[in-house]
């Protein structure tokens, strides 16, 4: 089997990538269906709506994360997520059958994002770690790539899903479809056998104090949740930016908007396949695919017509989704597995809780100055970030930069080594480009 889809060939990692890829496809399709009838159903066109609607949807991580990676860090996996899993779908059933009635107001879809915003904050540090007990060790980072290939796969597939189905048989029936979905994911986790033994924490006082503290002693983490804290809050927002894009810039309408997703999963898809080929990503991975991502979102910002903003979502798509396995692979891989779950739990809780913060305001600038101001905002704040980290990181860790070019193929090529100073016998491995 190829390197990239190696962890395939265990049984439960397989039939959970299966069952997830149902499950993110319904997801996806709920996501634009929802800010589809908050932006042209129950507003006229407001992107602040949406962005609370959004940020209703995310707040619950900042206060619920650390109490949910404890919990995977001591209970029963599997039996969590079949409680999380079978919520959301409860959840969106319900907001299906209350859109069909005709009575939804928008009052409602802020309840229902709160509730799917709370089930989900315990629902993503457990799923986050539960990779773990799927593969061996050695096979974690792949794992990690496979997850971003499903999540994106369904990305791919369900806005332009979504789209279609909203135009034939409206949003409704779009959230029925995805509490419907969750079915294969429970279905999956009673299937599995033989999972791997991870270590559980023992009960004891001030367990979530230990995860801050431990997080607060590791510099390099510090670095990787700042830049993805920056990057979620103004740059990380699609749903609302393509939403803005596609209806107010452009004109168009919910198949279009539903592309936009689809296309900008092309990108995302390519990154995680590439993804799932390194062994251990490091922080400066992390770094280099934030200024890529920056770069790409200022020159999308500037296209002038709905096609050459679509193309530019390939490239803003694989920036990002290479961010964002690159920091959840270097976290995962490089920290306690006693306290892992903690520490997924606070990357959770920047990763998904800055995004409250940040939705209102882009949302805000979307409306006020106009979208294409939306776009670049989340531009010029993670490439500030991912710079600011660099200079930081390179004066903390005093390390030394080294490059030549190479001429050995037919392309020449740029190579990066990155030495530090405690290690100067092991040498980093390369970046090409």
């Amino acid at each position: 089997m190829s390197a990239t889809f190696s962890s395939l060939k265990y049984h439960n990692y397989r039939i959970w990538f299966a069952s997830a890829l149902v499950a993110n496809i319904g997801t996806w399709m709920q996501r634009v269906a929802q800010d589809w009838v908050v932006l042209t159903d129950l507003t006229d066109n407001s992107g602040v709506a949406v962005g609370i609607v959004t940020a209703l949807q995310f707040a619950p991580a900042l206060f619920l994360s650390a109490w949910a990676g404890l919990l995977a860090d001591r209970m029963d996996r599997r039996r969590l997520l079949m409680l999380t899993q079978g919520s959301m779908g409860v959840l969106a059933l319900a907001l299906g059958a209350l859109t069909l009635s005709g009575r939804a107001e928008l009052w409602h879809l802020y309840v229902f994002a709160t509730l799917l915003g709370v089930v989900s904050a315990i629902d993503n540090p457990v799923r986050q770690t539960f990779v773990s007990e799927l593969v061996p060790a050695e096979r974690l980072a792949n794992a990690v790539g496979l997850n971003s290939t499903s999540f994106n796969a369904a990305r791919l597939i369900g806005p332009g899903l979504a789209g279609l189905l909203i135009a034939a048989v409206g949003s409704g029936w779009v959230f029925v479809i995805n509490g419907v979905s969750f079915a294969a994911v429970i279905f999956a986790l009673s299937r599995m056998r033989n999972l791997r033994a991870v270590p559980s924490a023992p009960r004891q006082k001030g367990q979530i104090r230990e995860g801050i503290a431990y997080v607060r002693g590791r510099s390099d983490v510090v670095v990787i949740l700042a830049v993805m804290g920056v990057a979620s809050m103004f740059g990380l927002n699609f749903q609302l930016t393509s939403a803005m894009m596609a209806r107010v810039e452009f004109g168009r309408g919910a198949s279009e908007y539903g592309i936009l997703g689809s296309v900008l999963a092309v990108g995302s898809l390519a990154g995680a396949l590439l993804a799932a080929r390194r062994d251990r990503p490091r922080v400066r991975l992390v770094l280099g695919a934030a200024f890529a991502f920056a770069l790409a979102m200022g020159v999308q910002a500037l296209m002038p017509t709905y096609l050459a903003y679509a193309l530019m979502c390939i490239p803003v798509g694989l920036a990002s989704l290479t961010m964002l396995t690159a920091a959840n692979a270097a976290l995962q891989l490089s920290v306690d597995p006693l306290i892992r779950g903690r520490v997924m739990s606070l990357y959770m809780m920047v990763l998904l809780g800055t995004t409250p913060l940040g939705s209102p305001l882009v949302g805000w600038v979307g409306e006020t100055l106009g979208p294409r101001y939306a776009v670049l905002l989340g531009a010029v704040a993670t490439g500030a970030a991912a710079l600011t980290a660099t200079v930081w990181a390179v004066r903390r860790w005093r390390v030394t930069v080294r490059y030549r070019v190479l001429h050995d193929t037919w392309l020449p090529r740029l190579q990066l080594q990155v030495v530090y100073p405690d290690r100067l016998g092991a040498q980093e491995a390369t970046l090409a480009a």
